[in-house]
């Protein structure tokens, strides 16, 4: 498949993740991806891919936890015919469970998307206004925070900022922009 059928990779989705909060995170990264590969002037497919790579990173996280990312990169991309490049992205968001460092563009911005989102969402979840008013120092504070959201890693965090040679601040602005009307 050289070219990602978006219906086909929502449905994916949906028949392997069933819960709504997961399914969001999902979609999160997964318009993260796309905004960054639009802004680093990637083609209409490349930027289907990274958008799929955002999109199916957890997919095997709630039917095959202690799997994950293994399950899907070795049995389910696979046999719907993903490319490469997304596979080895999806493999490369969780080095400490695969191995992987991410080292290609793709495989170092969904790292870098994956943690923030879930993090950010979280910030987003305590605000009256959701995304619409949130402010880069909304979410420094909290990163500082150690009992908010504590499962997040924040060295992740910032490890994802640094491999894709963004300040953090910077980082976390773009990311505001893009969950602007979440």
């Amino acid at each position: 498949m050289n070219t990602i059928n978006r219906d086909k990779a929502v449905k994916l989705l949906s028949d392997y993740i069933e819960n709504e909060n997961l399914r969001h995170h999902c979609k999160m990264v997964a318009e993260a991806m796309q905004a960054y590969a639009k802004s680093l002037g990637k083609s209409e497919e490349e930027t289907d891919r990274w958008w799929a790579a955002g999109l199916l990173h957890d997919l095997d996280w709630e039917k095959y936890p202690d799997e994950h990312p293994g399950k899907a990169v070795e049995e389910i991309l696979p046999e719907h015919g993903y490319p490469e490049d997304v596979i080895e992205a999806v493999r490369a968001h969780a080095p400490e469970r695969t191995g992987k460092e991410p080292e290609t563009e793709i495989e170092r911005y969904l790292f870098a998307c994956d943690e923030l989102s879930g993090f950010m969402n979280a910030v987003s979840l305590m605000r009256p206004n959701k995304f619409s008013d949130m402010k880069v120092k909304s979410v420094t504070k909290k990163l500082k925070d150690t009992r908010f959201a504590e499962s997040v890693p924040r060295e992740d965090i910032k490890k994802g900022a640094e491999i894709i040679g963004k300040p953090l601040n910077e980082h976390i602005a773009f990311m505001i922009e893009v969950f602007r009307d979440w």
